[in-house]
């Protein structure tokens, strides 16, 4: 690798920095120097997502360096024990570091809403569980959820849309 490499590399981070500062810049209207939950709220994409309750405890008064700490999940050069760590906050809710039954069936009853019953949701979880060599009454880890989606080749990548 030589140092044009690096040059291109550097100049492309550059940019996404630039355009990251940018909206922030939009979502920060009233340039307090942080986004609150309610602007968040005023992008459709987040605001439509059936978990954006749970997202909202984890961007309520982010300022730019936590902004951009809390996209790096999203990044194609993120690694998978960052985004797997991102999806274990959003289930581990009280921030215990770890993730009960009633912790994921309470993200199960937000993605699936009124298309299943609580009986339903509660079976396939169960089922879902065993076949992981786990129980109802099993804690999951962050290092269970980095097995369980190590060879999961998961994807998380979103732009960041400047208007």
């Amino acid at each position: 690798m030589g140092v044009r490499y690096f040059e291109q590399m550097i100049n492309g981070l550059q940019l996404e920095i630039v355009s990251l500062y940018e909206r922030f810049c939009q979502l920060d209207r009233n340039a307090k120097g942080f986004i609150s939950a309610d602007e968040f709220l005023s992008v459709p994409e987040f605001a439509m997502n059936p978990l954006s309750q749970r997202l909202l405890k984890m961007v309520d008064g982010l300022n730019f360096k936590d902004f951009v700490a809390f996209l790096s999940a999203f990044s194609a050069r993120a690694r998978l024990e960052q985004k797997v760590g991102f999806i274990f906050k959003v289930y581990d809710s009280d921030g215990n570091g770890k993730v009960s039954f009633n912790d994921i069936l309470e993200v199960l009853q937000d993605l699936s809403g009124s298309f299943m019953s609580d009986e339903q949701r509660e079976q396939v979880l169960c089922q879902v569980l065993k076949e992981a060599g786990y129980s109802r009454e099993s804690y999951l880890m962050l290092d269970d959820f980095i097995k369980v989606f190590g060879h999961s080749g998961l994807k998380m990548e979103v732009e960041v849309p400047v208007d």
